[in-house]
């Protein structure tokens, strides 16, 4: 994933796609498939992962290896909803883990002061880690 623009009398420069935030090992806890679509996430998670409603996300499904994508809607605070919503219900079963990524385009040259957040979920979809890793070269 890499993106090219043009900046005025620079020639042209390339932004790289990167991991922006992940959340791992995140619970099913729902599959509503009369819904109109997205995943919903318990909002204190979204905020320690620095995720936002309406954001693109990609899911890999742990449990039986369906990718897929679609947007974040912000749950109930504390809840530890992670909720399965519309076509994508069709993708999970409660109880299944999954890893939820977001990504975002940085220049070339700020790749090395790039620091993605990953936010470490236990089976009850408690928080047991948030850091923001650094690449080491």
């Amino acid at each position: 994933r890499c993106l090219t623009y043009t900046t005025s009398g620079r020639g042209k420069k390339m932004k790289v796609g990167v991991l922006k935030s992940k959340i791992h090992g995140a619970v099913i806890t729902d599959c509503i498939l009369d819904y109109e679509g997205s995943i919903t996430i318990d909002s204190e998670i979204l905020k320690k992962a620095k995720l936002h409603p309406y954001e693109v996300v990609d899911i890999y499904n742990i449990t039986n290896g369906e990718r897929f994508t679609t947007y974040i809607i912000p749950g109930e605070p504390g809840s530890k909803e992670v909720s399965l919503n519309g076509a994508a219900a069709r993708k999970a079963y409660p109880g299944d883990r999954v890893i939820i990524v977001s990504y975002c385009y940085v220049d070339e040259e700020a790749i090395r002061n790039h620091k993605p957040v990953v936010v470490i979920l236990d089976e009850e979809n408690e928080i047991v880690s948030v850091e923001e890793r650094t690449i080491k070269w």
